[in-house]
């Protein structure tokens, strides 16, 4: 398989020690086609965070974000009806095209595993039935794309989404999850790859 002259002078970099793993995120790859406005979701019961992007080339900006909180008194089914209708919101606001959600993950308690199954199904469901294009990326190779390091803490991923954005101060951990999804499904869509961003 050929490589460009690009990749070939960024394996020559890794190799002399000059490659720093988080800075490749928005400088390589990504198409010039137009701007693509991105929905990312990292979905709870509690608290499901949302953050919306416009990534033009190389330069993304955020148009949206925050935490569709839901008190702990409340009933499962009032919390999904929430975040169903917030996530319907945002969608008829923006208008975006894609939806990346955090693949599934193992969960040693099966009622969180239950719990975190039912707020995914519901923000699924909205984002389906608007027709955007559904993602998923595992949480390991989303800590890769942005940090560098596929087990890397939240904190870490959450400054490098605040330097990434130019943002003032780091997010919230469930918004900068979101933020993070959005912005590693454009660094993998907008490189030539033999494993692409799984559609669901």
């Amino acid at each position: 398989m050929g490589i460009t002259r690009q990749q070939f002078e960024q394996m020559k970099n890794r190799v002399r020690g000059g490659f720093h793993a988080a800075t490749p995120v928005f400088t390589t790859g990504l198409r010039a086609a137009g701007p693509r406005v991105i929905l990312g979701i990292d979905p709870s019961l509690r608290g499901t965070g949302f953050r919306v992007i416009r990534v033009a080339n190389q330069h993304p900006q955020t148009l949206a974000h925050g935490a569709i909180v839901c008190p702990a008194r409340w009933e499962h089914s009032r919390c999904l009806v929430k975040i169903t209708q917030s996530l319907r919101d945002v969608v008829r606001q923006h208008q975006p095209t894609i939806c990346v959600v955090e693949g599934l993950f193992y969960a040693q308690n099966l009622q969180t595993a239950l719990l975190m199954g039912e707020a995914r199904g519901a923000a699924l469901a909205a984002a389906a039935e608007a027709g955007l294009e559904i993602y998923e990326i595992a949480p390991r190779k989303v800590k890769q794309a942005i940090v560098g390091y596929g087990a890397a803490q939240k904190m870490a991923v959450a400054k490098m989404v605040q330097r990434l954005l130019n943002l003032p101060e780091p997010p919230a951990p469930d918004a900068a999850d979101a933020l993070a999804l959005a912005l590693a499904h454009a660094q993998e869509f907008g490189r030539y790859t033999l494993s692409a961003p799984k559609k669901i």
